[in-house]
């Protein structure tokens, strides 16, 4: 019985054996240029790249669980990276690196040794693209705060600029960038042609960092950068030369929304159509500070007319908002059961659930 039943798996295995086929390295797989509503979902891991049209993923970027963003450059037709990675996975060495990956094949091209203190929290604000597409800066905590600026042209680290009480990287015109500060200014550096500082100016506070703070979520408008207080307040931010403009507010909730305790809140709770001036605000009913809980509503305002048009209830909280930037846009929303839905931007009719990882973030490409 025993002979028989050797014999068996020998035949088995034989017979398997034979089946399996030798494999080849063929050429490596290739991206297709993205379209004009691709987008980035970026997860602890990896940033999946989606068309929302049709919901198929073209590939994958890897990055480090300490990556607060990755940054697209169309015109270089690269990603960039910052990440922090510990020889022991979670402790032990630590280096610090912006990775240039190409769009071919999403591969990583080259590495940047960077000051080994970058802030890895999830959020667009902290990678940022100059406006010559020379320069990428980086922001640090450690816990003083500055920006590490890398030349991505050559593929070198240029210097690390001190910005003390002032995070976030808003860049604008002539290699600038907006820094947002702890004493309710705004602060604008500007670089030279190798990408060190020359000149810094701050605004006058325009808020109440105890009463009504801002967002360090700001989001970009054709023209500079809006920003959105806890309570709903609106400011416009553009620059000229050296001079920070900064608009009067204007409020996207009513004496009645607050009465009824209406806030913006999610991860990612609102996103801007620049074309079109349309801004998209996950909103939720609860009490000043739940910035954090996501929302049961989106409402959809008109920038240029400083009012709302339309709101949109939601089946599931929404955490992460964002809008394609095409004539015909898309709104990706992330729910709280880590699902990704696209609907029409300007209907709102639901397109299609995209089948993946939890995302912590969207990305525009």
């Amino acid at each position: 019985m025993r002979v028989i039943t050797f014999l068996s798996l020998c035949l088995a295995f034989s017979i398997a054996d034979a089946q399996i086929q030798a494999q080849t390295m063929g050429p490596p797989e290739t991206m297709p240029a993205p379209g004009p509503n691709w987008f980035m979902s970026v997860t602890e891991d990896a940033g999946y790249v989606f068309d929302a049209s049709s919901g198929e993923m073209y590939g994958l970027i890897a990055i480090s669980g300490h990556t607060p963003a990755v940054q697209p450059s169309m015109a270089r037709r690269e990603f960039y990276a910052a990440a922090s990675y510990y020889s022991r996975g979670s402790y032990g060495e630590r280096t610090d690196l912006l990775t240039i990956h190409d769009f071919e094949n999403l591969s990583p091209v080259a590495e940047v040794d960077i000051p080994e203190k970058i802030l890895a929290l999830p959020f667009r604000g902290y990678i940022g693209l100059m406006s010559s597409g020379n320069f990428v800066g980086v922001a640090n905590m450690n816990p003083a705060q500055s920006v590490s600026i890398v030349n991505v042209e050559n593929r070198s680290f240029v210097t690390d600029i001190s910005t003390p009480g002032c995070g976030l990287i808003m860049p604008v015109d002539n290699d600038g960038f907006m820094s947002l500060c702890g004493d309710g200014t705004l602060q604008l550096i500007q670089l030279d042609d190798a990408g060190n500082e020359s000149n810094r100016v701050r605004s006058s506070p325009f808020f109440e960092i105890q009463e009504d703070p801002v967002y360090d979520r700001p989001r970009p408008t054709r023209s500079g950068w809006l920003l959105l207080s806890n309570a709903g307040k609106v400011f416009n931010v553009t620059t000229a030369g050296t001079r920070i403009d900064i608009s009067e507010p204007w409020s996207i909730v009513t004496a009645e929304d607050a009465a009824e305790g209406w806030y913006p809140g999610g991860t990612q709770f609102h996103t801007i159509h620049k074309e079109l001036e349309l801004m998209y605000v996950a909103m939720h009913q609860g009490e000043q500070y739940t910035h954090h809980e996501p929302g049961t509503e989106i409402w959809v305002f008109d920038l240029a007319e400083q009012r709302r048009v339309a709101s949109i209830e939601l089946e599931i909280p929404a955490a992460m908002l964002m809008v394609t930037q095409e004539e015909k846009p898309l709104l990706i929303v992330g729910n709280t059961d880590g699902e990704t839905h696209v609907y029409d931007a300007l209907t709102f009719v639901h397109q299609r659930m995209i089948e993946g990882p939890k995302a912590r973030l969207f990305e525009d490409l």
